[in-house]
């Protein structure tokens, strides 16, 4: 029995079995010398064959933890090469082998340059994904006029070439649009460059006063905020500026034309009217006209209207010389016409209000430059009959000499320019015998005036009609008398 226990030993401990059998019988040897006993040594024995047990089960353990290890790492292989072609879009691989054969080693060596390449590519996909979507991100905070603290987060899941051309689509689409409203923004910025120096004001603090990043150079321009709300305050910037245009260039206009009328009334001389001159000019030009750097500067309008406010003081104290001045062409124009002053009633009244001063001067200066004109019509639709009674006047005068010639008993006496009177007499003769011819044109027209105008034609305050019917009364009485001291 020992020595079958000793060969099950030995065939236990048989790796390599020369060593083992040769120790076997070494320790035989040992225990016959020293006497061991036999108990003892199948104690001893067992003790071997447990302990050698004990270190195979550990091998084997130790073997079969490999093996699993290596069949997780080729599943763990497989599903993430599996992920990986999810999630880069792809079906296949060019570099995966279609069969796995050979040990677990060789099938994970022959999966793994493979899935190293994938992930590679991933990588490098999640970095063209990063980027297009930080770009992304970034111009889009700008559109919106947020800020760009925020984490780009890449969804690892779907990193295909679809949804890369789809975010790189978007990213086109945001770089148009950024460029559009780049171009807005400029521009905005030259039309409220262009109204801030026509109106004398500082570009810089308007812009500024809109939003800071207008400020920044050209180079940073890709930091510069785009949002709609940006535009809608650049917007409303330049309608406030543009109405503020209008509304300054409306008032240069008037008070560059109340300037003029104050001038022409007040005669202004040339030396005073000339720092105001190019003022005048701005004036009589169109709302759309070209202005230069401050020509609408508000200290420069301010400086017009303290003008204007000075004249226009100055033409009421002077009203009263305008008026009598502008009452006295009146007259004169009806004593040239031999007429009665019109509006004599009306102009005594003017007079009152410029005497209390409750009196509106431009409508009074109106009022009286309307019955200037008012007068000049009527003395223009009178001049041919006052042509003509002129002529009558000095017919007759020719007339009255001529009988008063008639009358003196020495006209044919040899005297010094005795001939000279006999030719005034036969020229005094000839223009007596067209006076009845002249006075019924006279008559006539007369009428005709009268009937158009609907009223009777005064000289010197007397009816002509009357004056003309009763010279032609008298004209036919002299002629009476003449017939009959001839017979």
């Amino acid at each position: 029995m020992g020595s079958l226990r000793t060969a099950g030993t030995a065939r236990c401990l048989a790796l390599p079995e020369s060593s083992s059998t040769y120790l076997l019988q070494e320790l035989k040897m040992i225990w016959d010398e020293v006497g061991q006993e036999e108990n003892e040594r199948e104690r001893i024995l067992e003790e071997l064959e447990q302990e050698c047990q004990e270190v195979y089960r550990r091998k084997v353990n130790s073997a079969n933890m490999l093996r699993i290890q290596l069949h997780q790492a080729l599943a763990e292989s497989e599903a993430e090469f599996t992920n990986l072609l999810l999630s880069l879009g792809e079906r296949s691989f060019p570099g995966r082998p279609e069969k796995m054969n050979g040990t677990l080693k060789e099938q994970l060596n022959s999966i793994t340059p493979a899935l190293q390449e994938m992930q590679m590519k991933k990588e490098a996909r999640l970095k063209q994904f990063t980027e297009v979507q930080t770009e992304v991100q970034r111009i889009a905070s700008e559109i919106a006029g947020r800020s760009e603290n925020e984490v780009v987060t890449v969804n690892e899941d779907d990193l295909s070439l679809k949804k890369l051309e789809e975010h790189q689509s978007e990213l086109q689409r945001l770089k148009r649009e950024k460029g559009d409203r780049l171009c807005k923004v400029e521009e905005y910025k030259v039309l409220i460059c262009n109204f801030a120096k026509i109106m004398g004001m500082d570009p810089s603090n308007v812009l500024a006063s809109v939003h800071p990043s207008l400020l920044i150079g050209a180079n940073e321009q890709q930091k510069k905020n785009i949002s709609d709300d940006i535009l809608n305050k650049l917007n409303t910037m330049v309608q406030q500026l543009k109405e503020e245009k209008n509304h300054r260039l409306e008032k240069l206009h008037s008070l560059g034309k109340a300037l003029a009328n104050l001038w022409n009334i007040l005669d202004t001389a040339m030396e005073e009217r000339q720092p105001y001159g190019q003022i005048n000019i701005f004036s009589l030009t169109s709302a759309n006209g070209m202005l230069g750097p401050g020509s609408l500067r508000l200290e420069k309008i301010q400086q017009i209207e303290s003008e204007v406010q000075r004249l226009d003081q100055l033409k009421a104290s002077k009203m009263k010389e305008l008026f009598i001045k502008k009452k006295a062409e009146i007259e004169e124009i009806c004593k040239i016409s031999h007429m009665d002053v019109p509006y004599q009633t009306e102009m005594d009244n003017i007079m009152e209000l410029i005497m209390s001063g409750d009196v509106d001067h431009d409508n009074l200066l109106k009022t009286m430059d309307g019955y200037i004109y008012k007068t000049k019509e009527e003395a223009t639709s009178r001049k041919e009959i006052m042509d003509k009674v002129e002529k009558w006047i000095t017919s007759c005068d020719e007339e009255r000499w001529l009988e008063e010639y008639s009358r003196d008993e020495r006209r044919y006496s040899v005297s010094r320019g005795a001939h000279r009177h006999l030719k005034r007499a036969e020229r005094a003769r000839i223009i007596a015998n067209k006076i009845p011819g002249l006075v019924e044109l006279l008559i006539e027209k007369t009428e005709i005036w009268e009937h158009g105008r609907k009223k009777i034609f005064y000289y010197d305050e007397l009816p002509l009609l009357e004056m003309l019917k009763q010279y032609m009364l008298t004209l036919k009485e002299k002629e009476e008398e003449r017939c009959r001291q001839r017979d």
